[in-house]
């Protein structure tokens, strides 16, 4: 449980710097705390997305995967983003990412904060 917490922190931390540093990731709300609490939402929706769906997706690419050195990782961490931005508008949160190359520029912004993270953060079951 502690695990899965302090992923989620490492995922909303990741997040709002992605939302920081690109204008075309945008996450609203009314007031900081309607802003927070959505952001905790996100990261536990692209914290479920990473987790069930990214695996299969990594296993139906793996050629491309050995093909491209590691490259099409860039494309499914943009891929993963996107469909996180789709399931939050479906769920009436206000978090939207414009675009694929955005996706992707977030996707590897994410990537380096949130393994950035996870080594400061303790890491407990």
């Amino acid at each position: 449980m502690m695990n899965f917490l302090v992923k989620t922190i490492a995922n909303a931390g990741a997040l709002l710097v992605a939302i920081w540093l690109l204008q075309d990731i945008t996450l609203t709300g009314d007031s900081t705390g309607k802003k927070a609490w959505t952001l905790i939402l996100v990261a536990l929706i692209f914290g479920l997305v990473n987790f069930f769906v990214k695996p299969v997706v990594k296993l139906l690419t793996l050629p491309l995967f050995i093909l491209t050195l590691g490259l099409i990782t860039l494309v499914i961490n943009a891929l993963m983003l996107l469909l996180t931005s789709w399931l939050a508008d479906e769920l009436d949160l206000n978090f939207h990412v414009e675009g694929f190359w955005t996706a992707v520029l977030g996707g590897l912004i994410i990537s380096v904060v949130s393994w950035a993270l996870n080594v400061v953060l303790p890491e407990k079951d």
